[in-house]
């Protein structure tokens, strides 16, 4: 990995700006004052409560706020207000030169994946983390454990024991994001290496059997070959046919692993939950699958 990310101190600059879809302005401020209340001092980009449309604003608008804050040497972290869909229309204007001399955390989830797979590219790492539509009501532990990573501070998140489980250990660099997303950039210049990698996943509102044919894509791709394990988040609000697909999305993505002894677990609190607890892409970290659950543990010195 390249150049490191300092740790956030207090009195730090944030910048939260909109890459995506439009956000409510009372959101942005309800994030800034929580942060703020955390010691760090707080701004918000020009065109980050704008509207276009579906968007935050232009496309000339909101790349301009991504530049403008990767540019930025006082600004220490960029959190992406939210999500829905715009990133893949700017990720390849943006000059990435100062962001590689000088880079800072970026975070947020969804679509940001998109963002989070061009930083992964350029060998850096970055969060996967809640954003400021959904602060008003994350859990206690989705703050504490966003904190932790942008201060470098060691954490654990466990999950709970799931049926569909496949235990075992592993080691590796994590990456992921939102199944979709990943699954919109196989084959493109935002595609990973998933070579050795723990793949994190996470979805919303799809329907049953497009995370099924999202699954033959990626082992199609060779990808379910290459990591050396499967952390499967929240996968909210998903949908059937009728007649039903006659599986659940466990027993689906399970289906893809049946001759594997890759580690899967399921039911990991990150992705579009109230308890989205926070993922440091890019590091290298250990996985654990066992009867009573999953875990894995961020800046630990200790490596499988």
């Amino acid at each position: 990995m390249k150049n490191q990310i300092d740790a956030l101190k207090k009195g730090d600059e944030i910048l939260i700006l909109a890459p995506a879809k439009a956000i409510d302005v009372d959101c942005v401020l309800f994030a800034k004052t929580l942060l703020e209340k955390e010691g760090y001092r707080v701004s918000i980009s020009k065109n980050c409560t704008n509207r276009h449309h579906y968007f935050s604003g232009t496309e000339a608008e909101r790349l301009l706020d991504f530049q403008e804050a990767i540019d930025n040497p006082s600004i220490k972290a960029v959190l992406c207000a939210r999500g829905g869909y715009g990133c893949v229309q700017i990720v390849d204007k943006i000059q990435w030169a100062s962001f590689l001399r000088h880079p800072k955390w970026i975070i947020g989830f969804s679509d940001i994946t998109v963002l989070h797979q061009r930083i992964q590219n350029l060998e850096l790492p970055s969060i996967h983390g809640t954003m400021p539509l959904n602060f008003s009501y994350n859990s206690d532990e989705t703050f504490k454990t966003l904190f932790s990573s942008l201060k470098k501070e060691p954490y654990q998140i466990t999950s709970k024991h799931n049926a569909n489980n496949k235990p075992g250990k592993a080691s590796g660099k994590l990456i992921g994001g939102n199944l979709s997303i990943l699954y919109s950039l196989l084959g493109t210049n935002d595609q990973v290496s998933f070579e050795g990698a723990l793949l994190f996943i996470e979805d919303v509102d799809e329907q049953l059997y497009s995370i099924d044919r999202m699954f033959y894509a990626l082992s199609k791709a060779g990808v379910l070959d290459q990591i050396s394990g499967l952390i499967v988040g929240g996968m909210t609000g998903l949908k059937d046919t009728k007649p039903p697909i006659g599986m659940s999305f466990e027993e689906i993505i399970i289906s893809h692993f049946q001759y594997k002894k890759t580690p899967v677990c399921f039911g990991f609190p990150a992705g579009h939950l109230d308890d989205n607890r926070a993922l440091v892409f890019g590091e290298e970290i250990n996985f654990h699958v066992d009867a009573t659950g999953g875990s894995v543990a961020f800046y630990s010195k200790e490596i499988i």
